[in-house]
């Protein structure tokens, strides 16, 4: 795989950053983030891996308003959201997939992308261009009339792509989004994820547990560890790194769950 492109400098600004600082989050008495620090900005893809019980599906639930933290904040495009609803922050351009499928189980591959795009705004027309759109992309227009309760678990992380692409986001935050994928589609999927990047100009933050995809499409890598930050840096340091290699890079790798 090629290496990713950089972020530009105009794409590091506050504008275009998405921004957790020092959150914590405790739950009766257990720490499941400590002080955490993570910037992801527009036109990169950072990784972000850990152990099972690291804290990545917590950090990523209080970037997206799904949980608050107990201490620190989160900043979208220069601004303070660290209270904001789930809502609020997917419309003003952050999006996210989940590990357990959100669609709506009796409604079509189709009609599940276009009801994404009305609860951003869309009109009716406008909603089924980019649901079309959206569809021929991520492979999925043969799927098109299928009931989101018939897919196979691969175009099911599919469609939750395409249902966070279709809101037109600054901002995508991944959860495991090639589980189940054979092995096979995995170099056609990191190819979905650079065109979320190089051409949606979107931010992408990647959780998964397949080690050579996130090497391969990342520009950054943070990796969490007992709820703390234990490195950050390109694929390259992280994988020069001998703490995080005797932890993670072996043939564990990483656990699928956060």
């Amino acid at each position: 795989m090629g290496s990713p492109a950089p972020a530009s400098e105009l794409e590091r600004r506050p504008e275009e950053t998405l921004r957790a600082s020092a959150v914590s989050r405790s739950f009766e008495g257990v720490r499941a983030l400590q002080e955490v620090t993570l910037e992801l900005h527009r036109h990169e893809v950072v990784g972000l891996v850990g152990p099972n019980g690291a804290g990545k599906s917590t950090l990523v639930n209080l970037l997206t308003g799904f949980d608050l933290p107990t201490s620190g904040t989160v900043e979208l495009r220069g601004r303070e959201i660290t209270r904001w609803s789930a809502h609020r922050r997917t419309r003003s351009g952050l999006a996210r997939t989940f590990q357990h499928s959100r669609s709506f189980r009796a409604l079509s591959v189709r009609e599940n992308v276009e009801v994404a795009a009305l609860g951003v705004g869309a009109r009716g027309r406008e909603a089924r261009r980019r649901a079309e759109e959206l569809l021929e992309r991520l492979a999925l227009t043969a799927l098109a009339d299928v009931r989101a309760d018939s897919l196979a678990q691969g175009d099911e992380r599919r469609l939750g792509v395409a249902r966070a692409l279709v809101t037109e986001p600054a901002f995508v935050l991944m959860d495991e989004p090639a589980a189940g994928l054979p092995e096979a589609e995995v170099p056609e999927f990191a190819a979905v994820v650079r065109a979320v990047r190089d051409d949606h100009r979107a931010g992408v933050l990647l959780i998964d547990h397949n080690m050579a995809l996130v090497m391969g499409v990342c520009d950054r890598i943070h990796v969490l560890d007992q709820g703390r930050t234990l490195a950050a840096g390109t694929p390259e340091e992280i994988r020069g790194d001998l703490n995080v290699a005797a932890a993670y890079l072996g043939e564990t790798a990483v656990d699928t769950d956060a």
